[in-house]
């Protein structure tokens, strides 16, 4: 190779004898490509490094592709230690990739997308796995703790139902309220039909004893609070906290998860409460304004024909929701790789799998009490 810098790499011909000199390196890279691509590496049988300044791995990468890992591999043993090493260690890189090439794409459509329901299926299942064992973690923390007054995260507890609840109050009025107002509305709309609107009333208070009332609220805080979850864990995960902790001899579930998991088991069923109320007078004020029906006697029709095992109904499912939606928000939280991008796509995660797991837990329990005759 032609160059007037002493210190470009270059490669003579000598006979059997491949001579090397200058600086291998990323810098000459396409000068050393271009010579080797015009000799023959089959006619060498020696390697002389002896003038050969530098050499970094890419110049070392190219001389192996060139004479083949097999060959390169007994040359070396030719060379000086402080060639040889480096060499060696290109060479079994360039054989194990060689060995394993990536697999080729599936052109079969119907096998890519059964591969990829596999994948989703294995995921979803090592994602239920690992919520069952962190459940058995809060499960433990709280045996632990619970005869132990000195070690209750009473501060922490409080300030979570303030977070979780006191501050969601607003927001779920406001939604049960309108869901309520929507529902009297479609009610009276199709009940009409039958000369029956007065049962819109019926139809409100059974909807949000039973299923609305509990499960808006679960699913406002599934958004609302479990997302906060991951982010607030997720980020001390990123900045080492949750290390500290170890280091200190404190257990990050009792310090961290516990007074979520108990502030949530103290807001939910209040928000759903609330809601509930909050649902039943929405379709209460629409009743009195399109159907005449007075708020007394809206409060009789419900006093006489609903009974009150639709709330207990209702209600007995808010522990549920807000075990479920402080787990996934926690064990989220922890999952967090370091990363700003890792948080935002837990805190995502933690969201949907909230929302799905009430739903379907809510769907679940609407079977069983159905069957029940409750």
């Amino acid at each position: 190779m032609n160059d007037n810098s002493s210190t470009s790499a270059q490669i003579e011909a000598d006979g059997e004898r491949l001579v090397l000199a200058g600086d291998w390196t990323l810098e000459h890279f396409y000068r050393i490509q271009r010579k080797l691509k015009s000799l023959d590496p089959s006619q060498f049988t020696t390697l002389c490094f002896d003038n050969v300044t530098r050499l970094d791995t890419s110049a070392a990468q190219l001389l192996v592709e060139w004479f083949d890992p097999a060959r390169m591999h007994e040359l070396s043993s030719q060379l000086p230690a402080s060639r040889r090493s480096l060499l060696l260690s290109v060479t079994e890189a360039v054989q194990t990739q060689q060995q394993d090439p990536p697999p080729k794409a599936d052109a079969n459509t119907l096998t890519q997308a059964v591969a990829l329901l596999g994948r989703h299926m294995e995921s979803l299942f090592l994602q239920q796995k690992y919520l069952l064992a962190f459940l058995g973690l809060v499960l433990s923390a709280l045996a632990r703790t619970l005869w132990r007054p000195k070690r209750w995260r009473v501060t922490a507890t409080v300030y979570h139902i303030q977070q979780t609840g006191l501050n969601a109050v607003p927001i779920v009025v406001l939604l049960t309220f309108m869901v309520g107002a929507v529902v009297a509305f479609l009610g009276a709309t199709v009940l009409e039909t039958f000369g029956a609107t007065i049962y819109t009333v019926n139809l409100v208070a059974f909807a949000f004893l039973r299923e609305f009332g509990v499960m808006l609220a679960a699913i406002m805080l599934a958004g609302r609070t479990a997302s906060a979850f991951t982010a607030q864990l997720g980020s001390m995960k990123s900045n080492e906290e949750v290390d500290a902790l170890h280091t200190q001899g404190l257990d990050p579930i009792e310090v961290l998860v516990l007074p979520r998991v108990i502030a949530l088991w103290v807001s939910l069923p209040l928000l759903a409460f609330i809601g509930t109320l909050s649902g039943i007078f929405g379709g209460a004020v629409v009743s009195m304004v399109a159907l005449d029906i007075p708020l007394a006697q809206f409060l009789r029709i419900v006093e006489r024909d609903i009974a009150i095992t639709h709330f207990y109904v209702g209600i007995v499912k808010a522990p549920v929701f807000a075990l479920v939606i402080a787990l996934i928000g926690c064990a989220e939280g922890f999952n967090v790789s370091g990363s700003a991008q890792s948080v935002g796509e837990h805190t995502t995660s933690s969201v949907v799998q909230s929302i799905f797991m009430v739903i379907l837990l809510d769907a679940l329990a609407a079977l069983y009490f159905m069957e029940m005759g409750w």
